[in-house]
């Protein structure tokens, strides 16, 4: 049977492309002028393109063009880790510093001297033990307002709690709001859940309550996502005005609101949490993977009592219980002040990182949060994130673009340095590559 004509076509550049005949950055010609040299239909060159795409040798962009992708880079948007020796990773953010290792030594030696080891060998509550519950929520009521235990779930970190949100709560195909550049991970349980995330746009870096307003008059939605306090990529913090603004749209619309704290440590001063505003409606989703340390995969979700059963049996059915072990460091760590020092010394690594950061790359298009050891970089107009990241990984740099984070169909060209887990003295000579790779890539 002879190969339909779109696909010769696309076998033909697919040989071009990989034998790098048309290198990665490559401008294809735009469809019409495609089918006016291969003699054939504009819809048989979408198709062509379309295919391309679908191989991951192509990526299109809306106003600009198709270009050649680098085959160096992963096809699929989304932060993967890397184990590649010798390669520098700005992609990925794992705070960490380097007395963690000896407070967990301290904390496992003491735990191991207790009474109650043979506990945490055995299955326990799905929601947490009690008195564990009972101790976070007192440490959380410092900065979220009171909060009832019995309304507390523990889980394993913060991405298994907004996976145990999505799947207790949301029905499969809910239609849910969030920004137009959000949190990859929500994205991934978005899609394992097939939810329909619909974009909103950002009034000075933070959720616009007028756009959402909109979106919610044009289409039934179930739900907004919002990272309130330090926004992940952004750093923002949103006004107390536009928080209640927020909040009279979620009640005049019934929304849930599905407020991830991840980062919110590290605002010493925030306006009132969405949880305190509008506890009937509100999942808050928090974790300690960044305040200390990523491996230990524990968090909390606190929600509204309707909904925590069905939370619980989410945890159920996904990993029983948060190991007792890991919830018993994290208690021990409250009560002796171990956490409140960790979340003090991320604050202070991470405004030093800010302060490198400024120095080197402070003539750039850069928003962060003073604090954060992550920024984002917006492109001078006419340069091309894929070139940056493949210029940079040819360096032995690996960076995060736009397309981890968009809820749009329209990319903004930009890149996101993650840097928490470097000392500043170190990051600056990376930082030195990225200024001088961002300068010497030309516009095209």
């Amino acid at each position: 049977m002879t190969r339909a004509r779109y696909l010769q076509l696309a076998d033909r550049l697919a040989a071009a492309i990989t034998s790098g005949a048309l290198p990665p950055g490559s401008r294809l010609p735009t469809h019409r002028a495609f089918a006016e040299t291969f003699k054939v239909a504009v819809a048989t060159a979408t198709r062509v393109y379309g295919e391309l795409e679908r191989r991951g040798l192509v990526l299109g962009e809306t106003g600009r063009g198709t270009f050649v992708r680098d085959p160096d880079l992963a096809p699929a948007p989304g932060l993967r880790q890397t184990d590649a020796k010798g390669l520098v990773d700005l992609a990925f953010n794992m705070p960490g510093g380097p007395s963690d290792t000896d407070a967990l030594r301290v904390a496992l030696r003491q735990l191991a001297k207790s009474g109650d080891l043979d506990s945490v060998l055995r299955y326990q509550p799905h929601e947490g033990r009690r008195h564990e519950r009972q101790l976070l929520a007192e440490w959380l009521s410092r900065s979220l307002g009171p909060v009832d235990p019995d309304n507390l779930v523990l889980t394993s970190g913060g991405q298994h709690g907004l996976a145990i949100v999505t799947l207790g709560v949301l029905p499969r195909g809910a239609a849910v709001a969030a920004d137009a550049l959000t949190y990859p991970g929500f994205r991934s349980v978005a899609a394992l859940h097939g939810l329909d995330l619909v974009p909103v746009r950002a009034d000075n870096c933070a959720m616009d309550p007028e756009d959402l307003d909109r979106q919610c008059r044009a289409r039934r939605l179930r739900a907004v996502y919002t990272m309130p306090t330090v926004h992940n990529p952004l750093g923002s913090v949103m006004d107390l005005e536009t928080r209640f603004q927020l909040v009279d749209i979620a009640r005049r619309h019934d929304l849930l609101i599905i407020e991830d704290s991840a980062y919110a440590f590290l605002e010493p001063a925030p306006p009132a949490c969405l949880l305190s505003l509008a506890p009937e409606r509100t999942l808050h989703v928090g974790s300690f993977s960044k305040s200390l340390a990523t491996g230990l995969r524990i968090g909390f979700t606190i929600a509204p009592r309707e909904r925590v059963d069905a939370i619980t049996e989410a945890v159920r059915a996904t990993t029983w219980n948060v190991p007792a072990l890991i919830s018993a460091l994290l208690t021990g760590w409250i009560k002796d002040g171990s956490l409140d020092r960790s979340i003090a010394d991320r604050r202070r690594t991470g405004a030093a990182q800010q302060i490198m950061c400024q120095d080197v790359l402070g003539n750039h298009a850069l928003i962060v949060h003073p604090n954060a050891g992550f920024a984002w970089l917006s492109l001078t107009q006419g340069q091309r994130a894929e070139v940056i990241m493949a210029t940079l990984l040819q360096k032995g740099i690996s960076v995060a673009d736009a397309r981890a984070f968009a809820t749009t169909t329209a990319v903004p060209q930009a890149i996101r340095l993650a840097f928490s887990d470097m000392e500043p003295s170190a990051l600056g000579p990376v930082l030195q590559i990225v200024r001088k790779t961002l300068d010497g890539v030309p516009v095209t």
